[in-house]
């Protein structure tokens, strides 16, 4: 009986370190992180009218790629709400896409693609060309974007200063007074026009130092964005976010190594 009794457990024994042994083999969940890449456009066209513009046939293999290797675009405030905590971290594959100017090509090209392949887009906006220069959109058509449940529309200053130039030029006095223009009026007049809560910013040229980031802060802007060309990771904070500037010459394997994360890197001096 004893000897039966022995059996039993010995067998138990071995079946209850076999489930263990295999329970430690399997992959165990990694810590939450984030890695994502952040496209940024300016313009779209026929043809390649300056460095800024890409062909609106490159826009849609961009998005053709992504949809056919499984990439999934994701509105730009996820990765700010997993950043401040509220809110769970984006796929693997997540690619969020942005724009800067607001351009008028954004109405006529952009915006036709974004519905066909359903992709969320944030459109960084500097309002005093709006409704007022030839070569940006209006404020009604910046409202039927918002209508489409696709885009998000955000500040880029007032007028798209160079910051860098322009300090030189002024006094701490009136620099300190033209940078509350850049940051308050673009994200009051952003507010008041479109009924939405501005609370991000892109810097133009992707000049900014750190009494640009304080300033940014103490206005309302909860992240700000760069152009440096790497994914959003672990290291980076809200304060001053990469993204990739993108030119007409990233097709093929260029753009696939942008998305994700081996292209070389590149130096841009405004």
């Amino acid at each position: 009986m004893k000897g039966r009794i022995f059996s039993l457990l010995f067998a138990a024994f071995l079946t209850f370190a076999s489930l263990a042994q295999a329970q430690q083999s399997q992959p165990q969940p990694q810590a939450q992180g984030i890695n994502v890449p952040i496209l940024l456009y300016h313009r779209f066209g026929p043809t390649v009218a300056d460095g800024m513009t890409i062909k609106t046939s490159v826009f849609e293999e961009h998005l053709k790629f992504l949809k056919e290797n499984g990439y999934k675009v994701i509105p730009l405030k996820t990765v700010i709400d997993y950043m401040q905590k509220k809110g769970p971290a984006p796929g693997p594959k997540s690619v969020v896409i942005c724009e800067d100017d607001a351009h008028k090509s954004v109405y006529s090209d952009m915006l036709p693609l974004a519905k066909k392949y359903n992709v969320p887009v944030t459109v960084f906006v500097y309002p005093s060309a709006i409704s007022n220069a030839k070569y940006a959109m209006t404020w009604d058509q910046l409202k039927s974007l918002q209508k489409t449940g696709l885009f998000d529309i955000q500040s880029h200053t007032f007028w798209h200063p160079n910051f860098k130039r322009d300090k030189k030029k002024m006094s701490p006095t009136e620099y300190e007074k033209f940078v509350n223009i850049q940051l308050k009026k673009s994200k009051d007049r952003l507010e008041q026009q479109l009924g939405t809560k501005v609370t991000l910013l892109a810097w133009p040229f992707g000049i900014y130092d750190d009494y640009l980031l304080k300033k940014a802060t103490e206005v309302g802007y909860q992240g700000t964005f760069t152009i440096e060309a790497h994914h959003v990771g672990p290291r980076d904070t809200l304060v001053k976010l990469p993204r990739y500037l993108l030119v007409n010459a990233d097709q093929g394997k260029s753009f696939a190594r942008i998305v994700e994360g081996s292209a070389p890197k590149r130096n841009i001096v405004f």
